[in-house]
């Protein structure tokens, strides 16, 4: 091949292979903020690995319980940059993976995501999150199990139910740090769903109060055993409202999806 044609070949190849790619440091940005933390706030770092010049067009979070802002609207190609974001925690526990995508002028790269992951700190553990009866099953009390695991102890100062038709008490079984918690319906004829409110003497507002869930629900029928309180005879779907377990929240509506459980359990 002679030299004319290889010069030839590169300059039409080194256009296609030319363009600005925005990168973070790593695969995504750490969010870890406290128990306490209604908010969080993080930096983070990325640079413009490419051959030109990148305007920020825009930015948008598929949440609302993110924002984000980055130093300047245009990177020059090989210079860093500095973004901040803010998360409200709220009654978020765990992790969470969320997004914001970065709208570009660079027809190589017209979107940039920028992935954060967020990792809360359970304070409360309740489990099973939802009791459940068969309707006409037998009205036996079973048992909700409630942890501390948050740096300080705590304990269950009161509970109320959003629902008559049932009975209820507790007992704590590790000083600050367990509790059982005992349901039982009145009778159960009719379908049901409620949520039993636990006031904790925590000094963090958003600890203070806490849900555990019940109901009762029509068996699926191909389903025979009765469920226990631990069992998921059917998929419960929170359709709106605050997660199960967290505060401020009256009980969600929920969507009870009929679905056969094989025997043997998961």
């Amino acid at each position: 091949m002679n030299t004319f044609l290889k010069a030839s070949i590169l300059s039409l190849i080194m256009p296609l292979a030319a363009s600005a790619t925005m990168r973070l440091d790593g695969d995504h940005v750490d969010v870890k903020p406290k128990p306490e933390d209604e908010t969080a706030t993080v930096s983070f770092s990325f640079k413009n690995d490419g051959d030109r010049p990148v305007r920020i067009l825009n930015l948008e979070s598929a949440c609302s319980c993110l924002s984000a802002t980055l130093d300047r609207a245009t990177y020059e190609p090989g210079t860093t940059g500095t973004g901040k974001a803010e998360f409200k925690v709220s009654t978020f526990v765990g992790k969470q993976e969320k997004a914001i995508t970065v709208t570009t002028d660079d027809p190589k790269q017209p979107e940039w995501i920028i992935t954060f992951i967020m990792d809360v700190p359970a304070v409360v553990d309740i489990e099973p999150k939802m009791v459940q009866w068969w309707i006409g099953e037998k009205a036996e009390p079973k048992e909700v199990t409630v942890k501390i695991d948050g740096p300080n102890p705590m304990k269950i100062k009161n509970i109320t139910s959003t629902r008559e038709n049932v009975e209820y008490s507790f007992r704590e079984t590790k000083p600050g740090r367990e509790f059982i918690v005992t349901v039982k319906p009145k009778n159960t004829e009719d379908v049901m769903i409620g949520a039993l409110k636990l006031e904790t003497d925590s000094k963090i507002p958003k600890y203070q109060r806490q849900l555990a869930f019940f109901g009762v629900v029509r068996q699926p029928a191909s389903r025979k055993d009765e469920p226990t309180a631990g069992s998921k005879p059917e998929e419960i779907k929170v359709v709106e409202g605050k997660k199960p377990g967290t505060a401020e929240a009256a009980p969600p509506p929920v969507e009870v999806v009929k679905k056969p459980v094989a025997a043997k359990t998961k």
